[in-house]
């Protein structure tokens, strides 16, 4: 009748953990486009928490950062540009 001596027990999965994507050295800051753009959806819209793998005072600061580059021209408030391919 006993098929398994525990039936409950958890799969061992073992998994990649993956890397911050805001390293200790990098300034979140609105000069520092390569790391800003990364946290930008194709349509320019700022990716949540969630996607962005990053904790809520790196969230507060991207936010900040990004709506300042768009003050200043520096990245658009918004993507339109509908890419027609035949």
């Amino acid at each position: 009748m006993n098929k398994s001596k525990r039936p409950f027990t958890k799969s061992k999965r073992s998994f990649r953990r993956r890397l911050p994507p805001i390293q200790s050295g990098d300034r979140i800051d609105y000069r520092n486009m390569s790391l800003i753009s990364r946290f930008i959806s194709e349509q320019g819209k700022i990716l949540s928490r969630r996607v962005n793998r990053v904790t809520l005072k790196q969230q507060r600061l991207i936010t900040v950062a990004i709506k300042q580059a768009r003050i200043l021209s520096l990245l658009p408030f918004l993507n339109n540009q509908k890419q027609f391919e035949r």
